[in-house]
C-alpha cells in the first residue's frame, strides 16, 4: 500500500509526497535528517491530507498531478473537504 500525503509546514506552505509507512515518514520530516530538504527548513510539519493507492505508479501519478497541475487553492480544497 502506498500513501500520497500532504503536509502543512510551519511557514504555512504545503508539501506533497508518497510513502509506504506514513507514520515513519512524518517522523522523518519532523525530526530526522532523512526528511525532505524542503521540510527540514520548515519544521514542524503536520499531516493534513492522505490518499491510499495499491501501487507506487498510481501514487506517483497522483503526486505529479497535485504538485504540478494544482494551484494552492485547489490543494487547500482537497483537505478542507475531508
Amino acid at each position: 500500500m502506498y500513501y500520497l500525503y500532504m503536509l502543512e509546514c510551519a511557514d504555512g506552505t504545503l508539501y506533497t509526497g508518497i510513502a509506504t509507512d506514513l507514520e515513519r515518514r512524518l517522523e522523518e520530516h519532523n525530526s530526522s535528517p532523512r526528511g525532505a530538504k524542503y521540510t527540514r527548513a520548515r519544521r514542524p510539519v503536520k499531516l493534513v491530507y492522505t490518499e491510499t493507492y495499491k501501487d507506487r505508479s498510481s501514487a506517483s501519478k497522483r503526486e505529479y498531478e497535485i504538485k504540478k497541475k494544482m494551484n494552492r487553492e485547489e490543494k487547500l480544497r482537497l483537505f478542507q473537504k475531508s
